[in-house]
């Protein structure tokens, strides 16, 4: 199995002895590009591969193949309520109905925050009103951090409906959440998942 394009360009770029800084400098990109790329956050399109390969002297069907290869990983579900109730009888659901995905649950907005820093998240579920912080303001910050990240806002009101659809979001369910939702949701996603079909 050959490696994910973050940790293909890491090495390569190490191999060559650049800095990411230097390694920007020849793409006439920023440094944060190129930290968001060996992170996994970003991807760089198909003009920028090739301008990749020649700065770090490799064929580009190395850099193409670590792209299109997602190894054996599952994909990264995350569930956000600040009821526990919610967590309690949401996550089982969303384990059985997605069995090949790796399914989190979070109570405070700033542990998903923390783990979508850390970790690839493909599918979010988010409950739209949580105390201090709203669910609308969730979805902006983890698309900010995964652009290709699927929000999918869970409520009791449907008074929010609106301002849902203006975040970016990929669909709406109202409370409770239940196995023919989800799977009505996996139809409509923006970014569809392999795993999640």
């Amino acid at each position: 199995m050959s490696q994910s394009l973050a940790e293909t360009l890491r090495r390569l770029r190490t191999e060559k002895g650049l800095t990411q800084q230097q390694l920007a400098s020849q793409l006439y990109v920023d440094r944060s590009s190129v930290a968001h790329w060996e992170s996994g956050r970003r991807v760089p399109d198909a003009m920028l591969l090739s301008r990749i390969a020649a700065a770090l002297d490799v064929d580009v069907s190395l850099l193409l193949s670590a792209a299109a290869d997602k190894g054996d990983e599952k994909p990264r579900v995350i569930l956000v309520d600040d009821e526990r109730i919610v967590l309690t009888g949401g996550l089982p659901i969303l384990e059985q109905t997605l069995p090949g995905a790796e399914v989190q649950g979070f109570l405070r907005p700033s542990d998903a925050l923390r783990f979508a820093q850390e970790n690839r998240v493909d599918l979010a579920f988010l409950d739209i009103e949580m105390g201090k912080v709203s669910g609308l303001k969730l979805c902006r910050e983890l698309l900010a951090i995964h652009p290709r990240c699927n929000v999918v806002f869970l409520t009791a009101y449907m008074d929010y409906s609106f301002d849902a659809w203006s975040t970016g979001a990929s669909g709406f369910i109202l409370k409770p959440l239940l196995a023919e939702k989800i799977k009505k949701q996996l139809s409509l996603l923006r970014y569809p998942v392999r795993g999640l079909e």
